[in-house]
């Protein structure tokens, strides 16, 4: 699957802070023995997708990994069409469909390349029904074929999956070493890296969020909805968990600036035709609606994926109130927005932010419970107002 070479592949030699990740996958490459499944396990925040993609590159690059060609610049922009990227569409997980989907591809021929490489994110969210279509294809999978699976630990995947991968576990990364990643990468300052770690828990993920506006809208929309929750009444409350909610559907794609009224169904025809290029004619009405299913779950979980950042935002807003009231040398996160941690901490008490940060937990818990992204919002808000 990989040619032979003397020194270190680039890709790879850009894996920072795995060492042992990096020297594993190079050896891997340079002896022609790569695997043709690997179960990446570690935190967010240890570099897993970076080092998927650097693995990626080197599998597909017909220039001997040199990490600087157009196959290479494609797979680092994801837009290769032989390097898939799967992440859970279902809210419990991933679906059936979707595997079965993946085992349909797996046998097709490469389209630029000679192999094709799967990236399957949260793997351990491969339920018993989605883990048993996928075994097959990982049992006999064709020669010119990789799969990287990603999870946070080897425990969390079924060993049914977990005895057909090779393991590669990655060290927890220090917080400080990651927002240097994020500078270098994405020429953004200490306290935007910061502030973008905490909320989306990965460099790679973090640089995403620094470059959307509308990302960042949420942020501050809900830093703002918690500075002025002690003068808001419960109508209030309300409204501004509303108007959070709408900021997460924009980023999201689910929602238009420019067009709020636009019903859901309209969004999702109109993804379809751009997906289809303006030839869905030459579609069956079958194909049209499975196209529009998929677009209508995946806007669904970009949605709660967003409305999980508006939480993480709140979260590490509040754990900054907490480090305040304790009087804790610790350097706070959201610095753009000290006076209003200040504040809070100066009429609040310790017991107070801890219920608050608790209702946050809640509300992811009920998130991943498939309740609805606003009305999780609503009692959150609720909750922080009544402990602070």
């Amino acid at each position: 699957m990989a040619r032979a070479s003397s020194s270190m592949p680039r890709p790879l030699a850009g894996i920072a802070n795995q060492p042992r990740v990096r020297e594993f996958l190079a050896a891997a490459y340079t002896e022609g023995q790569l695997s043709h499944a690997y179960l990446f396990t570690g935190m967010p925040g240890a570099g897993m997708e970076e080092a998927a993609l650097a693995l990626a590159q080197c599998v597909v690059c017909p220039n001997d990994a040199d990490g600087t060609c157009d196959e290479c610049m494609r797979v680092a922009h994801r837009t290769h069409p032989d390097v898939k990227f799967l992440a859970p569409n279902g809210v419990s997980g991933y679906l059936v469909e979707q595997v079965r989907e993946l085992a349909e591809d797996v046998p097709l021929a490469p389209v630029r390349a000679t192999s094709k490489v799967y990236v399957i994110d949260r793997a351990d969210q491969l339920r018993a029904a989605s883990a048993n279509a996928l075994l097959k294809t990982l049992e006999e999978p064709p020669d010119d074929v990789m799969f990287i699976l990603i999870a946070r630990s080897a425990d969390a995947v079924l060993p049914t999956i977990l005895s057909r991968c090779q393991q590669v576990p990655f060290r927890v990364v220090p917080p400080q070493a990651a927002v240097a990643a994020i500078c270098e990468r994405c020429g953004a300052g200490e306290t935007d890296a910061h502030i973008a770690l905490a909320v989306t828990g990965t460099p790679d993920r973090a640089c995403a969020f620094l470059a959307s506006p509308d990302r960042r809208n949420v942020r501050l929309a809900m830093v703002r909805v918690l500075c002025e929750l002690a003068n808001d009444d419960e109508w209030d409350v309300l409204v501004a968990a509303r108007k959070i909610a709408e900021e997460v559907q924009v980023s999201a794609g689910v929602r238009r600036r420019d067009k709020p009224n636009a019903r859901r169904d309209t969004i999702v025809r109109d993804e379809a035709k751009r997906r289809t290029q303006g030839q869905e004619d030459y579609y069956t009405p079958a194909m049209l609606k499975r196209l529009e299913g998929v677009i209508r779950r995946e806007l669904s979980a970009r949605e709660r994926s967003g409305m999980i950042e508006a939480l993480a935002a709140a979260e590490s807003f509040l754990r900054d109130v907490l480090i305040c009231c304790e009087g804790a040398l610790e350097p706070i996160v959201n610095e753009d927005v000290a006076p209003s941690v200040e504040h809070i901490a100066h009429t609040t008490t310790t017991s107070g932010v801890l219920c608050a940060l608790e209702a946050c937990r809640t509300a992811a818990s009920d998130l991943a419970r498939n309740v609805t992204p606003q009305l999780a919002l609503e009692v959150m808000l609720l909750a922080i107002k009544e402990a602070l």
